[in-house]
């Protein structure tokens, strides 16, 4: 009797410390996220106003830092609500709508980390080059594409709208659990017509994610063998911004690649698991939150934000 006692209190322990743990991470996630991804916007809003130029890159930045903040706030803000304990604060339509708002944030993320990606990589190609031909001649030539991009990810959410219902429903009629948000189950029609675009979409951006990355890598190793060079004939010689600031959307690509590959994988396990496991359920909900919450700090940290804001004011 004793020896059941103790192993239930060990077993009551260990769930304390996991919820303890679980509140931690998804409270700084949301909270740093959030912060970096305002001082992201707020830094380049202000170098697109008050700046002589208005360069493509600073917009598709300010675009990808104002997604990154949606997705934050629909899906980290309740996560961190639901892990203190308070269920059942959304009811039906809101549900509806921080899920849908959060499915479209992260395609939007998708859509414009391959955008930033592809108009890097035009900008740092050799003048002659044919790619230079696609260069923006202007930063607005990029508002069409935002508003293809929201169109595209808002049309192929609309099966949420359906399929999503606050907890308050009868348990007995839904499918996965969300802490407050529950999916109800879909007809097969919608999910293979849902399912194929959601693919489709993923595969052509990071198709073209993945070729201009690898074209930048090319172009960052002949720069690379050129200051080498320099070096040897005792020249001095700096790296352009634009080359330093493509070692920079490397980076971004490099953490947006991690946390969706990894994301994929725990989707993977859980979809072919028979059983309930909420470690693996969390853990991939942390891999959503993931890109949004580094890809600031990967920015602040090579291009100096910060500081540059501190100097500003």
């Amino acid at each position: 009797m004793s020896s059941i006692t103790d192993a239930f209190l060990k077993e009551s322990k260990e769930k304390m410390f996991f919820k303890f743990i679980k509140k931690i991470i998804f409270l700084l996630m949301t909270t740093v996220g959030t912060l970096g991804n305002i001082s992201i916007f707020v830094n380049y809003m202000f170098s697109w106003w008050g700046g002589p130029e208005k360069k493509p890159i600073h917009l598709i930045l300010i675009h990808l830092a104002f997604t990154n903040i949606i997705l934050l706030l629909v899906k980290g803000l309740p996560k961190t609500i639901a892990a203190f304990g308070l269920r059942n604060f959304l009811d039906d339509v809101g549900c509806k709508i921080l899920i849908y708002l959060s499915r479209v944030a992260r395609g939007l993320s998708i859509c414009t980390s391959s955008l930033l990606t592809v108009v890097q990589a035009i900008i740092i190609s050799p003048r002659a080059s044919g790619w230079r031909r696609l260069r923006p001649k202007s930063a607005w030539h990029i508002l069409p594409l935002f508003f293809f991009f929201w169109v595209l990810n808002a049309l192929i959410s609309m099966n949420l709208i359906h399929s999503i219902t606050s907890i308050n429903l009868n348990i007995s009629q839904l499918k996965s659990e969300d802490n407050y948000c529950y999916f109800m189950l879909e007809s097969q029609k919608t999910k293979w017509l849902v399912l194929p675009l959601m693919v489709l979409r993923d595969a052509v951006f990071q198709g073209a994610m993945g070729g201009a990355s690898g074209y930048m890598v090319s172009l960052l190793h002949k720069h690379h063998q050129q200051v080498l060079y320099l070096q040897k004939a005792k020249l001095l010689y700096r790296t352009p911004p634009e080359l330093r600031a493509a070692q920079s959307v490397l980076l971004l690509m490099l953490c947006f690649l991690f946390f969706y590959w990894i994301n994929c994988a725990f989707s993977l396990f859980l979809s072919l698991s028979l059983q309930y496991n909420s470690l693996m359920i969390n853990i991939q909900e942390i891999m959503i939150l993931g890109y949004a919450t580094f890809s600031p700090l990967v920015l602040i940290h090579r291009d100096g934000l910060l500081a540059e804001c501190w100097h500003a004011q």
